[in-house]
């Protein structure tokens, strides 16, 4: 059986993010046949334009990361109506030099958890947009705009009873998704 790699891309840094946890969770509800990479953030230089001839290990790093994966999954929390920067660096990062993107034609899902109640709803849009410009095929639907409360996580940090099909759902349509693009185009 083809084994699927999916590079996790979680958009915050704080060690108790809502976002990892959400990215924890969602691991526990994929099949069998598909491994996680969590992808590290928090060691990335400030991109500059400079240094595209010479990156720094820790770019390189996530650019091998991606490259080797089939898949991409981001998890995002929104900051002022929008991707935090952590998240664009490293998205910048991977996509340099020009020409050079790590990113091209890998299948991704978007999606992430807020205490608001529209969820990561604007974050997600821009996310998608500049994911179309780099060619990162994206799952359109289902969306999943997620609400931070009571009960989303079991004290195990499994997804909680009240969301668990939700995002059950989500995880499937990301999985064949995933296996579409993997496969090729068709003859």
């Amino acid at each position: 059986m083809k084994t699927y790699t999916i590079a996790v891309i979680v958009g915050s840094l704080r060690k108790d993010s809502f976002n990892r946890r959400l990215a924890e969770g969602l691991v526990r509800l994929a099949p069998s046949d598909f491994v996680f990479n969590t992808v590290r953030l928090d060691d990335l230089p400030l991109y500059n334009q400079d240094d595209d001839a010479d990156q720094a290990a820790p770019v390189r790093r996530i650019k091998e990361q991606i490259r080797e994966a089939d898949g991409l999954l981001f998890v995002t929390p929104e900051y002022n109506r929008s991707i935090p920067g952590v998240l664009k660096n490293a998205i910048d990062h991977a996509s340099r030099p020009y020409g050079d993107s790590a990113w091209a034609g890998k299948p991704a899902g978007v999606l992430g958890v807020s205490i608001g109640a529209v969820g990561t709803a604007l974050a997600q849009q821009h996310l998608r947009n500049v994911l179309a410009y780099l060619d990162v095929p994206t799952l359109g639907q289902p969306e999943a705009f997620v609400q931070a409360k009571d009960g989303l996580f079991d004290a195990s940090g499994a997804i909680g009873a009240g969301s668990r099909e939700f995002l059950q759902h989500w995880m499937d349509a990301y999985a064949g998704w995933v296996r579409l693009h993997a496969a090729g185009p068709a003859a």
